[in-house]
């Protein structure tokens, strides 16, 4: 039996995460602990615990910052509902949202200003949803799967357009725009593909090394969607097993009974070292050293929010 590793590229931290996580780092390093941060920053635990670690304080709500205290909203975006909680508190604000969701917001309005019903893909209770959602609320309407669309009613079908959470699955999310399409020809598309580059880059490396993989082992926690969605796309794929670990101490050994080819990647909340922990094991298992598959280059980065760019600036 040839035993291979496949760790697939690009995986793990997209700008918008890594912009996030610094964003929450720097507010530390320049107005001393606690920085209060509504909701996790990013969808990973190892992440969460390191900043909790240098004295992060995670709240779901903004009534559990104290009057006054600086709080940091998460990658995932809030309505405007949630910038008028801080406000009435006094709270000094730092918006970490993803540059890519906060463009989802824009086009919301936009759509809204015009006089069309949107209908939003996107999975119910997720943060990015509740946030875009909570922009035009009475314009709004949830679609969370292609079977739903069936249900779907609106005012005017003339007057439709469709807006996605960013770290769906690209190939479902393109089944429920073109039943939506097929029930409402008129539907307006957004200027650009809502899905973010990070999201469809990682599906389609993973898409890469499935096709023959035995077994893949996606690393990310179990509320980022991103990482659910990596799952369900190498199984797609055609790996023939696929499992999410948290970390190492989550692969089951059991797992690599009789299996040749397994493919690694990683949400795009990891940070690396979870997956080279991962590799470091399948090694203590007798597998080779990873062998790196890359797809194409991300070279893109977010510039810090503004807000916190002109506090260093005068620090």
């Amino acid at each position: 039996m040839t035993k291979s590793v496949v760790v697939a590229a690009p995986r793990g931290y997209c700008a918008g995460v890594d912009r996030a996580v610094i964003t929450v780092e720097r507010a530390l390093d320049l107005y001393g602990a606690p920085v209060y941060v509504r909701k996790q920053i990013v969808h990973n635990r190892h992440v969460v615990e390191d900043l909790e670690a240098r004295g992060a304080i995670f709240v779901e709500e903004i009534a559990e910052v104290p009057e006054g205290a600086t709080v940091v909203f998460s990658a995932h975006g809030v309505s405007p509902e949630v910038r008028d909680q801080a406000s009435s508190r006094q709270l000094k604000t730092i918006d970490a949202t993803c540059p890519l969701v906060t463009k989802v917001h824009h086009e919301a309005k936009r759509f809204a200003g015009q006089g069309n019903q949107i209908l939003l893909i996107g999975h119910s209770g997720h943060e990015e949803v509740e946030g875009t959602m909570g922009e035009v609320p009475a314009h709004t309407i949830l679609v969370e799967h292609p079977d739903d669309v069936a249900g779907v009613e609106v005012d005017d079908p003339s007057k439709v357009a469709w807006l996605s959470q960013t770290t769906l699955s690209v190939d479902e999310t393109w089944e429920t725009v073109k039943r939506l399409r097929e029930k409402f020809p008129q539907l307006i598309d957004p200027p650009s593909d809502d899905i973010c580059y990070a999201t469809q880059n990682r599906q389609s490396a993973v898409k890469q090394i499935a096709a023959d993989a035995d077994l893949v082992i996606v690393v990310g926690s179990r509320n980022s969607s991103n990482s659910v969605r990596l799952v369900e796309v190498a199984l797609e794929a055609g790996a023939k097993a696929a499992h999410r670990v948290d970390n190492a101490g989550e692969v089951d050994p059991a797992w690599l009974e009789g299996v040749e080819k397994v493919g690694v990647t990683s949400g795009a909340s990891v940070p690396d070292e979870l997956v080279q922990g991962v590799l470091a094991f399948l090694e203590e298992q007798g597998y080779p050293a990873a062998v790196e598959e890359r797809l194409t280059e991300e070279n893109l980065v977010f510039a810090l929010p503004p807000e916190l760019r002109r506090d260093l600036k005068r620090a």
